[in-house]
């Protein structure tokens, strides 16, 4: 189902949800896992090398999700990468705000790694280079 040689970016300012996000899309079959503490970080990573996907909070200190976001889409080089947002806020005014800044999906802590992939599975209808052969 999935492209899972891509490189992904997990992008939040916890090491410890960094750690179980990554063991969550290991579990699902991606090895190639990188990860960053801040939207500021996150755009360095994703001008220095090539990733498949970002996985990102959306609170986070210097650089939040959105912002991260928004750099993302209005840069050229990386406005096609599939886009996750990780957050707490289930309000409907910021899933929205994210939607308009052009967020492929949301998804609510706490989730489980079913959640995640059912996420990723509807990302890959859409966005061809996370899908496998």
């Amino acid at each position: 189902m999935f492209n899972y040689k891509i490189k992904i970016l997990v992008v939040d300012d916890f090491p410890t949800m960094r750690r179980i996000v990554k063991n969550l899309l290991k579990q699902i079959g991606f090895e190639n896992i990188d990860e960053a503490e801040n939207g500021e970080d996150g755009l360095r990573k994703l001008r220095s090398s090539e990733y498949g996907l970002v996985v990102s909070d959306w609170n986070m200190p210097v650089m939040d999700g959105l912002q991260f976001l928004r750099s993302i889409r209005s840069d050229p080089n990386l406005k096609d990468i599939p886009f996750l947002m990780v957050t707490a806020e289930a309000e409907k005014e910021k899933v929205v705000e994210a939607i308009k800044s052009g967020v492929d999906n949301y998804i609510v802590k706490p989730f489980t790694g079913e959640v995640l992939k059912e996420k990723l599975e509807k990302i890959a209808q859409k966005k061809p280079s996370l899908k496998g052969g």
